[in-house]
């Protein structure tokens, strides 16, 4: 299918104000048909606006750079720079915005490095469009969005760390902390239910991801389940 650069990225007014509470996505796709298609179908939803497209990792990097959206709809196999790596460079500039991967691999080689990289979701394209929509609001959220089959696959292949180093072990508190996390409770969430600040929220998520030797929150929430510490039946957000 060819891609159409031109157009990958739509005109915006310069001065559209955007309503309080909307969800700004860019849409990143290398097949032209496949993004105008997810930003129709988001276009029906009145919380969410697509801030724009970019039609591979290059363009996705700029765009964010330039956009600055709170979703990011990530393909991963692209022409030129992957998905993967537009990714990693995406989170060491912009930390805050949330990566959703859309895609029709759910192979090993592409999960993986994908949560690796820090997307806080995985879904693949065969997927009902209510499912899209509902990953799109639970990732903004700070919340992991995970396909069931990738979630059972993480679940088997994530290695047990960090509680079993000697003299490292977990407080109490960071217990909970990761309990809530595993639940999908967002940083504001967590510092309403323990009654204690995002900012300590924030700390106690760096030092949990530090002993276990974790990249990201959807590592340290999988974490959680397959050790116990929190289970599926309590986990509604995966």
């Amino acid at each position: 299918m060819m891609t159409d650069p031109a157009s990958a990225t739509p005109s915006q007014p310069a001065s559209q104000p955007v309503a309080e509470g909307t969800i700004r996505v860019l849409v990143v796709d290398d097949h032209a048909i496949v993004r105008r298609g997810i930003s129709a179908l988001l276009a029906t939803e009145p919380s969410i606006e697509v801030a724009g497209e970019a039609c591979d990792g290059h363009e996705a990097v700029a765009e964010v750079e330039r956009l600055r959206p709170d979703v990011v709809l990530m393909d991963i196999v692209m022409p030129g720079m992957d998905g993967l790596e537009a990714t990693r460079r995406i989170m060491a500039s912009q930390p805050d915005t949330r990566v959703l991967v859309l895609t029709s691999f759910g192979g090993d080689d592409q999960v993986f490095p994908a949560i690796r990289a820090g997307a806080l979701g995985y879904l693949l394209k065969d997927s009902r469009p209510q499912e899209l929509i509902a990953a799109i609001r639970q990732v903004h959220s700070g919340e992991s969005s995970l396909h069931p089959t990738v979630a059972r696959r993480l679940l088997q292949e994530l290695s047990p760390a960090g509680q079993d180093a000697e003299g490292d072990p977990l407080t109490p508190r960071e217990v909970q902390v990761l309990q809530l996390v595993a639940q999908g409770y967002t940083n504001r969430q967590i510092g309403e239910e323990l009654s204690i600040s995002e900012a300590t929220v924030r700390t106690h998520m760096s030092k949990i991801l530090g002993k276990l030797n974790l990249g990201s929150r959807t590592q340290a929430a999988l974490y959680a389940l397959r050790e116990g510490i929190a289970t599926l039946h309590d986990n509604t957000q995966m």
